[in-house]
């Protein structure tokens, strides 16, 4: 009988499933093969202490379908030798793209510390050997010359001034901070990477208790790694005073360069000085808890000295908090009488104001302003307080700071008495003689 199926569609239908059939996969469950995904990716060849050959193919391929059996030998051949691996860039594109792959088959050799090379020999079993012998070799060599697998002194190494940061950390540390921040982002196999580390190290150094600087390793934090559209490596953003917006740094990647753009960019990025009403524990809690010094200053009653006056007071203290931006103080004032406790505390209360203290939270001390409150005389204190100060007092317990409602910058109100008059006053006595 014959057949009511055309030529052409019967090759279309073995075209089909000859295609179905090497799309599945190039290396099957038995392949001595080991088979690469991004979830397998960093702890079978990051994190490999050994030689990893990886194969970057597609399984529509015909040079990687060539490939597949000759792979497969020197996976067998290189057995407790080197790991020969591969992963289906088709199928897995992005982890491919960061190794920059756009040809297939790509070989690439993974040493632990290093960053991975091409390799460009012959297709055949015996020269992809070699090439792998010759990595192991290398490794040895580092190994005994007393090199750790990450290209390290076996002695313990010193720990860096750069901070590690992660997705756990990584808010706490620089969101949430005042500091400015210069943070790397990098990949451990990234060569650019390897030469910055050890002038991205030198600046670190230089630049403690200036400018904090960071790093986060990408192949181990994709999140943030996209939270920032990191697309290279390295790339280094800077978290200033705004740190929803950080700016990139496009310097020499040198440690002076990035020492000299870091010292202008404090500059630049400082928080703008601002004095604080003290309005309950919170606030005693973030702005003097971890200052090294915070000055609380207790400020008359509004009436006493309507809003203008108090408005003077404030703008002498924000005079002075500008003045010493760059030190790590804080300034709150409480208006008299808000704050029985603390003011019992320091020796303030009932008469005396404006005051002024230094208090430090810490150290469980305080020193008073023993001059006139004018501007003059609380720089001075500062600078002393900022030295070590004199005559400081024991701060015996912590103070209770109790909730206020904040001052609405009014001149406040008097409450009238109900108003009499003195023979009101003395009528009932008339009336009883």
């Amino acid at each position: 009988m014959k057949s009511d199926r055309s030529p052409i569609l019967t090759v279309l239908v073995f075209v089909f499933f000859l295609a179905f059939d090497f799309s599945d996969a190039l290396y099957g469950a038995s392949s001595p093969v080991l088979q690469l995904t991004p979830s397998n990716f960093k702890s079978k060849v990051l994190n490999s202490n050994g030689i990893v050959l990886v194969e970057f193919f597609a399984p529509w391929c015909g040079h990687c379908q060539a490939l597949t059996p000759v792979w497969e030998k020197a996976a067998t051949v290189l057995k407790g030798v080197a790991t020969v691996a591969a992963l289906d860039a088709d199928a897995h594109k992005s982890l491919a793209q960061e190794y920059g792959i756009r040809g297939f088959p790509t070989i690439k050799v993974f040493a632990p510390g290093n960053p991975p090379v091409d390799y460009q020999g012959a297709r055949d079993v015996k020269p992809i050997a070699e090439f792998a012998l010759q990595q192991v070799k290398a490794l040895l060599k580092e190994r005994l010359s007393g090199k750790t697998a990450g290209g390290g002194s076996n002695e313990k190494a010193e720990p860096s001034a750069s901070e590690e940061l992660n997705s756990r950390n990584f808010d706490e540390l620089v969101i949430k901070s005042k500091d400015l921040w210069i943070v790397e982002f990098f990949a451990p196999w990234c060569g650019h990477c390897k030469r910055l580390a050890p002038e991205w190290k030198k600046a670190a150094e230089n630049l403690k208790g200036k400018v904090k600087l960071g790093h986060v390793d990408c192949d181990a934090e994709k999140s943030l790694m996209s939270r920032f559209n990191v697309q290279g490596f390295p790339t280094i953003l800077v978290f200033g005073a705004d740190k929803d917006s950080p700016i990139p740094y496009e310097g020499a990647r040198t440690a002076s360069e990035i020492e000299s753009f870091a010292l202008e960019q404090l500059e630049t990025n400082v928080a703008p000085p601002e004095v604080t009403e003290l309005t309950g524990p919170d606030v005693m809690e973030e702005k003097c808890a971890s200052a090294a010094i915070c000055f609380v200053a207790f400020l008359p009653d509004v009436l006493d000295t309507k809003a203008e006056g108090r408005n003077r007071y404030l703008e002498q203290l924000l005079s002075v908090a500008e003045k010493f931006r760059r030190s790590p103080y804080s300034y709150v004032w409480a208006a008299a009488g808000k704050q029985p406790d603390l003011e019992k505390h320091v020796g303030v209360g009932g008469y005396g104001y404006p005051a002024l203290v230094a208090l430090n939270v810490k150290k469980g001390a305080y020193a008073p302003l023993k001059s006139a409150f004018e501007l003059e005389h609380i720089i001075e204190f500062v600078k002393e307080a900022g030295r070590g100060g004199k005559g400081n007092l024991p701060l015996e317990s912590s103070p209770d700071i109790v909730k206020t409602e904040p001052w609405d910058g009014k001149d406040g109100e008097v409450i009238e008495e109900d108003e009499f008059s003195l023979e009101e006053l003395m009528g009932g006595e008339n009336e009883t003689n």
